[in-house]
């Protein structure tokens, strides 16, 4: 293993870390707060570790996947640890195990969160707590690669490791180049929904840190209350651009290259359409006696799009929604977004292939001679993507089974745990009962958070980044 070149990579993280804190700092000082000193700190320190690893030239930069999937783990796991500091120091969020918890699922998109009181949080610590999610919506090590050419061509294992979905494929030959267009069309989508928030009149506190939420598919909010206090056309803008960070970029880089045909072509979007809308008009039927049925499709559509996106938004205590919606919601949980995008879940792309799976399976037991080829976007799925989706499944559903077990030793209805498991492991933030939109997961044991940071850091990572790093093999030479 090229250790120099892992602990290159994670020096440049720290660095970046240390410059993301600037902006929570010069909101520090606008509101006139002095736990602002805490990110001086907590910059110094990561500047005292990055910049010597950072300016070490490692003797090689070959770099193969063992090294992307081991920086891509242990940057997370730095990042969260360094980026909890601020809560800590500040006394914010006294309890280290809280403040990492915190941390992670602001890093991870996933939303959960501690708190009782949100609002008693400073400005600059709300911005911060909302900031992790555009930071790790994308991805930071991607938004490294989009600027520094750390690892020449073998960047795309980096790429692989640390975003979302089945398979990553570039956009264009250079690594740095698709990186960059990622960001660009991130980046762009970003400012649009702040400057449509303002148009509708929000502060531009609230535009920044709720556009930084949905843009990460986070879900961290600045108010006790979620989204319920703002107007219908600002929670209606919201949904819109909750459902647009859940589609596949690569969709939006063929529309900007006037292959809108092409675009469109795409099978994993159709399928993302076809989920919601569904999801949409059964929730809205069932609902629809509760607010009446414009009501119910206005509520029904932000947190179906809330929940498939797994940026937990809400709108209102789905909580006391009927069973049958509770249901609908639960199982979008579980599928989530496009493979591409900053969404969580298991991927609809990952969904239609298990589907076709199973279809081809019993093609094959009435029809023994036939010989039914697996295709996604008119392309041939190969059998080890095919063979990896197979192993990606089986093995979600041990980690989802024993922190089932872990967690229920806490002792909360069966509703509320297997729902911390789900919503952790497919990084949404919200479940139900105890921990639904309106409750937090500060009632769980310390044991339990640990196993849930866990949950959020695999399900970000799409699992096996972090497992390797418990693998024997991957340490040796």
């Amino acid at each position: 293993m090229n250790k120099s070149i892992i602990l290159h990579v994670l020096g440049w993280i720290l660095n970046f870390e240390a410059a993301f804190m600037v902006l929570p700092i010069i909101v520090a000082l606008i509101y006139g707060e002095k736990s602002g000193y805490a990110f001086l700190i907590t910059i110094g320190i990561c500047l005292l570790i990055g910049l010597p690893l950072a300016l070490f030239k490692p003797k090689s930069r070959i770099f193969y996947a063992k090294e992307g999937f081991v920086s891509v783990a242990l940057g997370w796991i730095m990042l969260s640890f360094i980026g909890a500091l601020p809560f800590y120091i500040s006394g914010q969020i006294p309890h280290f195990v809280d403040a990492m918890f915190e941390i992670i699922s602001g890093f991870t998109t996933t939303g959960s969160s501690i708190l009782s009181d949100v609002e008693a949080l400073d400005y600059c610590m709300l911005f911060w707590r909302s900031f992790t999610h555009w930071i790790g919506g994308m991805g930071v090590l991607v938004f490294i690669l989009a600027i520094l050419p750390l690892a020449r061509g073998e960047s795309m294992h980096i790429m692989r490791a640390e975003s979302p979905g089945p398979s990553v494929e570039k956009f264009v030959p250079r690594m740095r180049t698709s990186a960059s267009l990622l960001y660009g069309i991130y980046i762009g989508m970003t400012i649009l929904q702040i400057l449509l928030l303002l148009a509708g009149r929000m502060p531009l506190f609230d535009a920044l840190t709720l556009t930084f939420g949905s843009a990460g598919t986070g879900g961290f909010t600045i108010k006790n209350t979620n989204i319920m206090s703002y107007s219908p056309y600002l929670q209606n803008v919201i949904t819109i651009f909750m459902f647009l960070f859940g589609v596949n970029f690569n969709f939006y880089y063929l529309v900007l290259l006037r292959k809108a045909k092409d675009a469109f072509k795409m099978e994993e979007v159709k399928w993302y359409f076809i989920i919601v809308v569904i999801a949409i008009v059964l929730i809205s039927f069932n609902t629809g006696q509760v607010k009446g049925f414009f009501g119910a499709i206005h509520h029904s559509a932000f947190q179906v799009s809330s929940i498939i996106t797994t940026t937990g938004y809400a709108t209102l205590d789905f909580n006391y929604w009927p069973t049958f919606s509770k249901t609908i919601l639960m199982l979008l949980m579980f599928i989530g977004a496009c493979a591409g995008s900053t969404g969580g879940g298991i991927k609809v792309s990952r969904i239609v292939v298990l589907f076709k799976t199973i279809g081809k399976e019993m093609a094959y037991l009435v029809h023994r001679r036939s010989v039914k080829v697996i295709k996604l976007n008119n392309k041939k799925q190969e059998n080890e993507t095919v063979r990896s989706i197979n192993v990606f499944f089986v093995t979600y559903m041990i980690i989802f089974g024993a922190s089932l077990l872990i967690i229920s030793l806490d002792n909360f209805d069966f509703t509320t745990t297997f729902t911390a498991v789900a919503t952790t492991l497919n990084n949404v933030g919200p479940g139900l009962e105890i921990i639904g939109p309106m409750g937090n997961f500060g009632g769980f044991s310390d044991l339990s958070k640990l196993v849930m940071m866990f949950n959020m850091l695999a399900g970000r990572l799409e699992i096996f980044p972090i497992l390797v790093l418990f693998s024997p093999s991957t340490w040796k030479r």
